[in-house]
């Protein structure tokens, strides 16, 4: 089984980006990302209402990291501190050296390549720091961006799921895209 050590927190950098811990001065990006019904329409979980909504999501993070079950980073563009997104570790199986990988970005930002250099340092270090064997994706089937995006970065599809999970009423497919260590290209 695979001893996951975030201590210390490791920033990551790209020719472009900054991903570093988050804190409660990244509270109004965060509730942004949140509460934006278009970065959420592919992700199954309530819109955050308020701000405190936000902290609490926040403070989620800030636990999994402190309890070695999960990291995240936010996004930010050298010399800028304000978050343009987050991204992270999510749902790691030490027990089969495999994490679910996750992301969002606030709209402005989309289409310029920073999530997609963002994963690849993620993944590198999914790969390097925790001793991964594989990294999943777990998308809407709609998510056209999102599955673009992951087989830019090597990820291929490994399974789509029909109505899988049941959320607001309505069941959804999901479709896993997947990317083995040996697969990775730095």
């Amino acid at each position: 089984m695979l001893e996951i050590n975030f201590h210390p927190f490791q920033n990551l950098e790209t020719e472009r980006l900054l991903l570093r811990r988050l804190n409660e001065n990244d509270v109004n990006e965060i509730f942004a990302l949140r509460s934006n019904p278009e970065i959420m329409k592919y992700i199954p979980r309530p819109l955050a209402k308020t701000k405190e909504d936000a902290l609490e999501h926040l403070r989620m993070i800030e636990e999994k990291i402190e309890t070695n079950t999960g990291i995240n980073w936010g996004i930010t563009i050298k010399g800028h501190n304000n978050i343009i997104g987050i991204i992270g570790h999510y749902r790691i199986q030490p027990e089969n050296h495999r994490a679910e990988i996750g992301y969002m970005s606030l709209p402005e930002y989309n289409g310029k390549g920073y999530i997609s250099e963002a994963i690849k340092v993620v993944v590198e270090y999914g790969f390097e720091h925790m001793k991964l064997h594989s990294i999943e994706a777990v998308i809407d089937p709609g998510n056209i961006a999102s599955e673009r995006v992951l087989q830019k970065n090597g990820f291929v599809k490994e399974a789509h799921i029909l109505e899988n999970e049941l959320w607001d009423g309505k069941f959804w497919d999901t479709v896993i895209y997947s990317l083995l260590k040996k697969n990775f290209k730095k």
